[in-house]
């Protein structure tokens, strides 16, 4: 159901593109419309992951220079059935993470400093979990797509109205029309580019529960990073705010309800799935790791441990 309520939130920004496009130009401005976004597409498709990975100074680590982190994504790689993806390290003290890559043989995952310092291991292998999900279930490029499209559908309905003044009244949508297209259709695409985020990350946090083996410890996790949220600034993240879906939690602020304008769901949602999650797999429900606790043998951790991973 996830997959086909995404493939037509997809198709309805598409159409929404070429909608303003046969409003600025008729028949041929629609067709044009879809050539600049195939052509839009086509460089994003090979240098998405180059460019949000720049914009947050992440480093590419390995097994010598991260032994933990690196280990850590490779056991759950092989988890998910994935190829190793590529790991990267942000120098950034709010807790979070991100996945991007055209597939999953070309993908990465960025972590902050401030994830690995604040979650303990558990915690941690819960956030990677879900963002090997998004990799496994192609998030990472259908993601690059729909925030490239609703991008031109701003810039296009902003050039409509640039020519809205040259035109008569029986060409083009007119000064008025102008206006409201401005308006409306850059709002329109980011409505569905929001529902279409909200859906995948519901989709990633089942998907990547199931890959740790513990839905609590993402629940654990989400809480963490979304009280982070409030309080660690995310400098990077207020410059590039297009990006901010990309992100487990939404870096810029957090959001209590489901909204039209939320970028994730909310967290409290979030979590009363993974809790109904932990009930159907028999694991523990609650929000929070504790000291103590053992673990299923199916899981990779082991014992849980109340410190950070890294201290």
């Amino acid at each position: 159901m996830n997959y086909f309520r995404t493939a037509l939130l997809l198709a309805g920004l598409t159409a929404l593109f070429m909608g303003v496009g046969y409003l600025i130009g008729g028949a041929g401005g629609a067709m044009i419309a879809l050539l600049v976004a195939a052509a839009t597409n086509l460089f994003t498709y090979w240098n998405s992951d180059r460019m949000v990975l720049s914009m947050y100074g992440a480093h590419e680590v390995d097994r010598a220079s991260a032994p933990e982190l690196y280990g850590l994504v490779s056991e759950l790689a092989a988890r998910a059935a994935l190829p190793m993806p590529r790991v990267f390290l942000m120098d950034e003290a709010q807790p979070n993470a991100f996945a991007t890559g055209r597939n999953p043989e070309n993908a990465a995952v960025a972590v902050t400093v401030g994830l690995m310092q604040q979650l303990s291991r558990e915690e941690l292998a819960g956030v990677i979990a879900h963002e090997l999900a998004h990799i496994k279930n192609h998030d990472t490029l259908l993601m690059t797509i729909t925030a490239t499209i609703a991008g031109a559908i701003s810039m296009l309905a902003q050039f409509g109205m640039f020519f809205s003044g040259h035109r008569d009244s029986n060409s083009g949508p007119g000064i008025v029309g102008s206006i409201l297209m401005m308006i409306l259709a850059p709002i329109g695409a980011m409505l569905v580019q929001m529902a279409i985020s909200r859906t995948r990350e519901y989709a990633a946090d089942n998907l990547g529960a199931r890959i740790a083996g513990q839905p609590v410890w993402l629940a654990s996790a989400l809480v963490k990073i979304e009280n982070a949220a409030h309080q660690v600034p995310n400098y990077d993240a207020e410059r590039n705010p297009a990006t901010a879906h990309m992100f487990i939690i939404n870096p810029l602020s957090g959001h209590g309800v489901d909204n039209l304008f939320a970028t994730h769901p909310s967290t409290q949602n979030r979590i009363a799935a993974l809790q109904q999650l932990a009930a159907e797999l028999g694991t523990r429900a609650g929000p929070s790791v504790g000291a103590n606790e053992n673990y299923p043998s199916g899981s990779p951790w082991g014992r849980s441990s109340s410190r950070g991973p890294w201290g």
